[in-house]
């Protein structure tokens, strides 16, 4: 049984906001009752006031945490102006409900679509195609291109997590391979370091150690930690930076993408291309 908080539960047995608006300015659907889940939101924009929504409905087809999310949302919008609630993340409604379930993520993440399908709809532009491209997972249709989304923006690193947030993968398990090869293809491309500014052609080791270090605390620890992870600088040899992780990435199987794709690139960035990181069990 899932483990649902007060507010998820709160928001399923008392929804806010649910109906329609008869003369909205802006109208975002997403999903389909065929695939099990299925949101409209409505939203009424007041466009004197610096496009401020001023009203915010739904209609929805779904599971309670669908319902709950889609609840939220409309709270979250109202009184704020399309330009803000534009930065609004599928992690931003499931921390307003305190949290989901892992399985359930999908949810919110049909909240955020919604949103991000109203405010298209309000400015007369297409939203990015989350829905074009190859089918991959057919027991929900399931696109490549929004199986490579869904990775990006939540740092997904297994073929569970993917189900979790879009379904893909939660039918008869076929497409499996495939979603792998996206995930593994999504985390090569962000391996490879950005090009960083230029450097000294000369670095002393005590500078190299002092920008390492500076790098993990403002770079790196910071973002692991918001998955209860950590990491802890061990030693420097050369061109070799040895780290061990703590917490939550000690014991993620996604800890060998992470090396490469957080660690080793954030450190080749803003310190120098020639480094390279090894993890150390300690």
């Amino acid at each position: 049984m899932w483990d649902y908080s007060d507010k998820v539960k709160d928001y399923f047995l008392h929804p806010r906001n649910v109906g329609e608006i008869k003369d909205a300015d802006a109208i975002g659907e997403v999903g389909a009752i065929a695939c099990g889940d299925a949101l409209r939101l409505y939203l009424k924009v007041d466009k004197k006031n610096g496009n401020r929504i001023v009203d915010a409905k739904f209609k929805t087809f779904g599971c309670g945490s669908a319902i709950a999310s889609a609840s939220a949302l409309t709270e979250m919008v109202i009184g704020k102006t399309l330009d803000e609630v534009e930065k609004i993340t599928n992690q931003d409604i499931a921390d307003f409900l305190g949290g989901l379930p892992p399985e359930k993520m999908h949810c919110s993440v049909m909240g955020r679509e919604a949103l991000e399908a109203a405010i298209a709809n309000f400015r007369g532009t297409k939203v990015e195609p989350t829905e074009e491209g190859a089918i991959v997972c057919r027991c929900f249709g399931v696109t490549d291109q929004k199986i490579e989304r869904v990775v990006k923006e939540n740092r997904l690193t297994t073929i569970e997590q993917v189900t979790n947030y879009c379904k893909a993968g939660g039918g008869c398990k076929s497409c499996h391979p495939d979603i792998q090869k996206i995930i593994d293809k999504v985390w090569e491309k962000e391996a490879k370091p950005v090009a960083a500014p230029a450097k000294p052609k000369k670095m002393s080791n005590l500078r190299k150690m002092h920008l390492i270090q500076e790098t993990i605390e403002r770079e790196i620890r910071p973002v692991l930690m918001m998955d209860g992870g950590d990491v802890e600088l061990v030693d420097v040899e050369g061109d070799t930076v040895y780290i061990s992780f703590r917490g939550s990435c000690a014991e993620c199987v996604g800890s060998k993408v992470t090396l490469k794709s957080t660690v080793e690139a954030k450190l080749r960035e803003f310190v120098t291309e020639e480094l390279a990181v090894e993890e150390v069990n300690q």
